[in-house]
């Protein structure tokens, strides 16, 4: 768990804020917004006492790097940021903003190149992409001491229930279904 939630809304676009704006939940994830709504977005969060995690490989109009983590985080003060990238990580690090390392599993070269990544940049979490195979996400977590966050094509209750089982500190989803703890 995070701030007392098991699962962490993905808000891809205005109804999903407006679904989280209006949930019992503190605290989400932005993805796909463009980079001129963050400024009333951030606006609308504060009136509402929530928190968000910035992915920055998905703000729409914004280059993920080091320039563009430092502007939001300063700008913005998010949460925390969500990034593949090693230097937006560390970048958000210096900034004292809470960091996920996001690491997609495609194959076993995927899951060592992603390990010696994590190493040198040293996320405060990791997330696990796709969310449905529970043996890597306790690998994942095994091998590098780093609490985990599961997403990507997690559909059901039961999917949620397996990834927790398996050592996820929560569930990333998009899918208002499973928007509850």
């Amino acid at each position: 768990m995070i701030n007392g939630q098991s699962i962490l809304p993905a808000i891809r676009d205005m109804r999903d804020l407006e679904r989280f704006l209006s949930s019992d939940f503190e605290l989400g994830v932005l993805l796909e917004i463009h980079m001129s709504r963050l400024d009333s977005i951030f606006r609308l969060l504060g009136k509402h006492d929530k928190k968000v995690f910035i992915h920055m490989d998905l703000i729409q109009g914004m280059k993920a790097d080091e320039y563009a983590t430092e502007y939001v985080c300063q700008t913005f003060k998010p949460f925390g940021i969500i990034s593949t990238k090693g230097n937006v990580i560390v970048k958000a690090k210096q900034n004292d903003v809470v960091t996920v390392q996001r690491l997609f599993l495609i194959d076993s070269t995927s899951l060592e190149k992603s390990i010696k990544h994590i190493e040198r940049s040293k996320p405060d979490y990791i997330e696990v992409l796709p969310g449905i195979v529970p043996k890597y996400i306790q690998r994942v977590k095994e091998k590098t001491g780093i609490p985990v966050f599961a997403g990507g094509l997690i559909e059901t209750k039961e999917e949620v229930k397996a990834a927790l089982d398996a050592g996820a500190s929560v569930i990333t989803t998009s899918n208002r279904k499973l928007w509850s703890d």
